[in-house]
């Protein structure tokens, strides 16, 4: 549908092409392009995905995996991030996804749009899960350091439960507060990466040599095979790199979305990529007791080692910069997470899709959404309380969910071929070859991470996300058999150019 020649005069570019897309303004757009890159930045939170996981690292290869999986990872999500960037300046809407993956498909849009969609779902929940449940095991650290109260299940899962509930509540006041702390949180971890590293660089008193740093291999995992070992230690590195698909769902409040939120797509990767291995060498050079970090007593490592190398006092204020981070990072995945429900349900994808896509007139923001996302994120994050390996599967969880959900357009894009529109940021003759590239990557950590993390495997290590994406793909497989592929067309357009207009202008005259 054309609309452009119709919209008033004074009508944005960005709005123009939302039209052009078959939505309606209804997200009020105020943020800048770096309001929209501080999302996909903060998500990806290093001080949150690098320092939760570091102790699955430690024993999962050990400081080789980890120092060496963080580029080698990081080369494969540039690729990817540049094959979402170009689609998304293509089709820049909050349905992000599932909507490219529709429209870019040559036949059975619908489908492809359905399961694109919910692999994105679940690994926005998993993401939003993963961070606000690595806030609280490094919250009840310490916690337990400061005035004993003890890093056990039960308190990290209670912790959790008032995170999730402090997160919806900020993303219920508006978008402005959350892009204000959203621009805060990109200076938050750029200082404290810098300060974490240069305390650890000045402070302790003695540090590993680099042969350990870059070459230390170490399993503890019950494997045999180190080259088995070694790719389950890529998850730190590929789990952190996730979650700047947010810059695409942010996009119909982001201005000059088509530009801005390839950019803030692209952008959130590569400082990522440069501040993270910076802090993994750092916090890796400063290890005083390396099996003492491993079983310490907070259940974090990272604590443990901040505490060894400079002191007690200084290790808390450490570990505080860290715990901001975290929060902010929890604070920014239920944000994007709930624009994606919103915009899945308003296509009727989702049970309940009425309420998930009601709109606060007051704040213009997907309010019951909000409370999806953290609700379903501490759903997921129960099991915990019975299996030590719950939060591995969390993230392996996010990590399957989301590249998966990333993808999916891409290798559609490739099919596509010539016939893709371009939008104003693209990758020319290059789109071909990164988006097989990063097709193939997708493949390999799909079956990865589905596999077994510790031997022998029990119910304490077992790996639960075959499961949770039987659970969830399953049902929603068995619900577009049965019904949804009667009915479901794909994303939905909200009608003609005086129809959207007509929404919009009830929208002012609430508003």
């Amino acid at each position: 549908m054309d609309v452009s020649d119709k919209l008033p005069a004074d009508q944005s570019d960005d709005d123009a092409r939302l039209h052009q897309l078959g939505y309606a303004q209804e997200l009020k757009r105020t943020m800048s392009a770096f309001s929209n890159f501080a999302v996909s930045f903060t998500i990806i939170s290093i001080l949150s995905g690098c320092l939760t996981l570091y102790g699955t690292g430690m024993k999962t290869g050990g400081p080789a995996a980890m120092i060496w999986g963080w580029p080698l990872v990081g080369a494969f999500v540039v690729l990817i991030g540049l094959g979402m960037a170009e689609v998304c300046s293509s089709y820049p809407t909050a349905g992000g996804l599932y909507y490219w993956a529709a429209k870019l498909a040559t036949k059975n849009g619908p489908a492809w749009s359905w399961f694109t969609g919910w692999f994105n779902l679940i690994g926005q929940i998993a993401v939003t899960a993963g961070v606000d449940f690595g806030a609280a095991l490094f919250l009840n650290a310490f916690l337990d350091l400061q005035w004993g109260f003890s890093a056990t299940p039960p308190h990290t899962i209670l912790l959790l439960a008032i995170i999730l509930v402090v997160h919806g509540t900020l993303n219920t006041l508006g978008v402005r507060i959350v892009s204000i702390f959203n621009s805060i949180s990109v200076w938050w971890h750029l200082i404290g990466v810098t300060v974490i590293v240069v305390v650890l660089i000045f402070v302790p008193s003695k540090h590993q040599d680099a042969s350990f740093v870059f070459g230390h291999f170490v399993n503890q995992t019950g494997w045999s095979s180190s080259v088995y070992v070694f790719a389950l230690g890529l998850l730190l590195a590929q789990y952190t790199l996730t979650g700047y698909d947010a810059s695409a769902h942010m996009t119909e409040e982001t201005k000059n979305a088509a530009k801005a939120g390839p950019r803030g797509i692209i952008n959130s990767i590569l400082v990522s990529l440069v501040a993270g291995w910076i802090l993994l060498i750092g916090l890796t050079f400063a290890i005083q007791d390396y099996d003492g970090a491993v079983g310490s007593a907070t259940g974090v490592p990272p604590a443990q080692i901040f505490i060894d190398a400079t002191g007690v006092t200084t290790g808390k204020f450490l570990l505080l910069i860290c715990i901001g981070a975290q929060l902010f990072c929890g604070m920014a995945s239920v944000t994007a997470n709930s624009r994606m429900i919103y915009a899945f349900a308003r296509d009727g994808a989702i049970p309940g899709s009425r309420i998930w896509h009601k709109i606060n007139k007051r704040t213009q923001t997907p309010t019951n959404a909000v409370w999806f996302a953290a609700g379903g994120a501490l759903l997921l994050a129960l099991p915990y309380l019975f299996s030590a390996t719950a939060y591995t599967a969390v993230t392996s969880i996010a990590v399957v969910g989301l590249y998966v959900a990333y993808v999916i357009p891409i290798f559609l894009r490739v099919r596509k071929g010539d016939a893709f529109e371009k939008g104003p940021w693209n990758l020319g003759k290059w789109g071909k070859p990164i988006g097989v590239i990063a097709t193939g990557w997708v493949v390999i950590i799909f079956v990865l991470f589905m596999l077994p993390t510790a031997s022998p495997v029990t119910i304490d290590s077992f790996n639960y996300t075959p499961i949770a994406f039987l659970v969830v793909l399953g049902g929603a497989g068995l619900w577009w058999l049965v019904s949804a592929r009667k009915w479901f067309t794909g994303p939905k357009v909200q009608g003609s150019a005086e129809e959207i207009a007509a929404v919009e202008q009830e929208l002012k005259e609430l508003g």
